[in-house]
């Protein structure tokens, strides 16, 4: 498997390689390791609607890359032609998905160096791909921070829950909640890790087990159910959770099932933490009011492995996300800092 050799334990989940974005497969993880080479920017668009790719500064980087890749294959045409082509090319990157807050933080990024750049379409190119590398560049070092910040949180011997798959397969780094506890772990902590399943696409079981074991930490995979039993035995000492968009007042989305998990913690007086870059944070937003929800397929939650789990006609209703008031936050890390939430100070 590609790694990042700036990095001891990186999976290299996007990178721009020879005029084409590659991506690691994660609907086949994690039965098969294999790539994905989008030369097309609608490859990227696909790849991103049908969880090629996932977890939101992974869809910030393919985002700037697809953006990149579109604009490269550009034919030559007037100034105002190539910035409608461009506002175009945008514009269906930001229907992909609509909660995740790096995809529409990288396109206004995108943006900017578009604005910045000469009007002829090769130094726009040029700079549209120097700038989605350098995306991708700059969240392997926001990972990094992110993880010095948030280790000094977690104790030594400590028992960790997760949900979702927060780690190098969500980023282009590290990761950034399970960045924490692998920069943890190379501190000498002995940890241990509880992986919820995260229904309905199980990508704790497929992917967080998976990234763990590939990195040797100790993983324990719980159905989602399973969690407050396991707060109630006193075996765990603290959740982290990444997020995909966090509004003003520090309500967060994150995967559906994320919120039940807080207000379990706050019963049991355990530390709740959310581990996001910065780009996470969206000013525009005051509450988690504003946050939009995707809604997915039926299919999703119906079928597994090509086999029907639920009567046919059955009504469904799928939410990718679920809101957590900050209220439930014990602290906020990010690469800049650890923000106390509202929970801790109250």
């Amino acid at each position: 498997m590609p790694r990042d050799e700036g990095m001891n334990h990186s999976i290299r989940t996007i990178y721009w390689q020879d005029g084409a974005v590659v991506m690691i497969d994660q609907r086949a993880l994690p039965l098969v390791e294999r790539y994905v080479t989008c030369t097309d920017y609608r490859e990227v668009i696909s790849a991103i609607k049908d969880l090629t790719i996932r977890g939101a500064p992974a869809i910030g980087v393919a985002a700037a890359m697809g953006i990149a890749l579109g604009v490269r294959r550009l034919p030559d045409a007037s100034p105002a032609a190539i910035r409608d082509a461009f506002n175009e090319i945008c514009k269906q990157f930001a229907a992909a998905r609509p909660t995740a807050r790096n995809l529409f933080w990288a396109i206004e990024r995108m943006k900017r160096c578009f604005d910045e750049t000469a009007r002829s379409l090769r130094p726009i190119r040029e700079a549209l791909i120097a700038e989605a590398i350098r995306i991708g560049e700059e969240d392997i070092a926001i990972n990094r921070r992110l993880g010095q910040n948030g280790r000094a949180l977690i104790p030594d011997g400590a028992r960790i829950l997760t949900h979702c798959n927060a780690g190098a397969l969500a980023t282009g780094g590290i990761g950034t909640a399970l960045g924490i506890i692998y920069t943890a772990r190379d501190d000498g902590k002995r940890l241990r890790v509880y992986a919820d399943e995260t229904r309905p696409l199980l990508q704790g079981a497929r992917l967080t087990c998976w990234e763990l074991m590939q990195e040797g930490i100790e993983v324990t995979l719980i159905c989602d159910s399973m969690a407050g039993f396991l707060m109630q035995q006193g075996k765990i000492d603290c959740v982290i959770v990444g997020a995909d968009r966090i509004a003003q007042n520090g309500d967060f989305a994150n995967k559906i099932g994320t919120y039940s998990i807080a207000v379990l913690a706050k019963e049991h007086g355990i530390p709740f933490y959310v581990a996001a870059p910065n780009s996470t944070f969206d000013n525009h937003i005051p509450s988690g009011k504003e946050i939009p929800i995707e809604e997915r397929s039926p299919d999703e939650v119906v079928n597994w492995g090509g086999i029907r789990t639920a009567p046919d006609g059955v009504k469904v209703y799928s939410p990718a996300f679920d809101i957590t008031p900050a209220e439930l936050v014990t602290a906020y890390i990010t690469d800049k800092a650890i923000t106390p939430g509202a929970r801790e100070s109250g």
